[in-house]
Order: structure tokens, then sequence, then C-alpha cells
């Protein structure tokens, strides 16, 4: 396999990986917006309504989403990016003291912090599996075979 198709596959296994991540927490606002006020009050000291916290899962899903498929890569994964930085910037105390149960968990959003960052950085080659996916896959058959008919 060349080093371009598997740098593709792993692009999509992060991108994949990290949405289905991230559709949890969005789609949790939807599902149990109390429990998404508390983590605002918590975290990032605002109080939210019901209606509030249904808006932003809405959004933050559909935002997701669009990350998930691919469209609007530079929008899509710089969004998402930086929601999730916010995320984890809104934790540096528990991250900072990680031995005090249950802080340890806090640590599972920075190497998904990382992956963003890398899939940001490399979202040009991030084909596979994606709405673009088609398209790409077939104007790069047509530049290797010139002659082709398609």
């Amino acid at each position: 396999m060349r080093t371009e198709k598997r740098l593709e596959i792993s692009l999509a296994i992060i991108r994949i990986s990290t949405a289905i991540f991230l559709l949890v927490w969005s789609t949790g606002k939807l599902l149990a917006p109390a429990l998404t006020q508390n983590i605002f009050s918590k975290f990032y000291f605002s109080e939210i309504s019901l209606v509030m916290s249904y808006a932003v899962g809405v959004l933050q899903t559909i935002l997701v989403l669009l990350f998930l498929v691919g469209l609007y890569k530079t929008f899509s994964y710089g969004v998402v990016l930086g929601m999730h930085s916010v995320s984890v910037l809104s934790t540096y105390e528990k991250l900072f003291n990680p031995y005090y149960p249950p802080n340890i968990l806090f640590w599972a959003g920075v190497p998904v912090l990382a992956g963003l960052v890398a899939l940001f950085l490399l979202r040009d080659h991030d084909h596979w599996l994606t709405l673009q996916w088609r398209a790409f896959t077939s104007s790069n058959s047509i530049k290797s075979h010139p002659h082709s008919l398609h």
C-alpha cells in the first residue's frame, strides 16, 4: 500500500473516531440537557437554559456531522478543533491534578485534541470516506490515466 493511501486511511480513522467521540457530547446536550447545564455552570462559569442547551446541542451536532463527512474542511475541522480546545482548556485545573479522582478521566481529551490538531494540519490529505472522496478519486484516476474516457 502506498504512503499516500496509508495517510488517507489514518486520517479517516482519526476523523471518524473523533467525530463519534464528539457526537456523544453534542447529542448529550439534546438527550440530557440538565447535565449540560451543570457542566456549563461548573466549567464555563455560566448558567444556560434548557432551550440554550438544546440549541448548542443541535449546532454542535451539525458541525460535528460536517466534520465527519469531510465537508468545508477548513471551517468544520477548525470549528471542531476550537470547540474541543475550549473544552480541554476549561478543565485545566483537573488536568494539573490528574491523580485526584476522577481527574485522570479528563486526560482523555488531550490526545483527542492532539489528533484534531494533526487532522487540521493534514486536512488537504484527508479524502478517504468523505463526501468529496468520489470526486477526488475520479479526478485522480483521470489525471493518472490521461487516455481514460471517464
